[in-house]
């Protein structure tokens, strides 16, 4: 019995992978990261300010950093030096020293009217939602990117 020959199918569209770069991404250089912190502190963008700057010196993941909560960084009133943060993926708790810097941003990010009450650092804008998103957290650091001129893709 002879199989008969069948039509080969074509994808309607392009894969959604096609011409960009998957997986991880290069690291922002050190130039790079001041250019970020410069344009945030000019912009009085307080609360992306301390999110950049928490993201450096932490080194968590995004599901990680959206989730910090206020106790977490602060004890009576001052930030604390060291914060430790268990991680979703391995439930083991990391702890990472907060720079000075850092310590100026999230105080400032604190005395911010949209903190009052919130229990997590990085709250959400609809009262369903008790944080912002992971995904939202890549918008951000997306716009941070390109506001230096950096190709996003890379």
């Amino acid at each position: 019995m002879e199989a008969p020959n069948l039509p080969a199918f074509r994808a309607l569209r392009p894969a959604w992978k096609k011409g960009r770069i998957v997986g991880q991404k290069r690291p922002l250089k050190t130039k790079h990261v001041w250019a970020i912190r410069v344009r945030l502190e000019l912009a009085e963008n307080h609360r992306d300010l301390a999110l950049f700057n928490m993201a450096i010196d932490s080194k968590l993941r995004g599901c990680d950093l959206v989730k910090m909560k206020v106790i977490d960084v602060m004890a009576s009133g001052q930030i604390k030096e060291r914060a430790s943060v268990l991680k979703s993926k391995t439930q083991k708790p990391v702890r990472f020293e907060i720079s000075e810097g850092t310590r100026a941003s999230v105080e400032k990010w604190t005395e911010d009217e949209l903190m009052v009450g919130s229990e997590y650092l990085w709250p959400g804008r609809f009262h369903e939602r008790l944080h912002i998103s992971t995904r939202h957290c890549a918008r951000i650091a997306r716009d941070w990117v390109t506001s230096i001129g950096h190709e996003v893709r890379a």
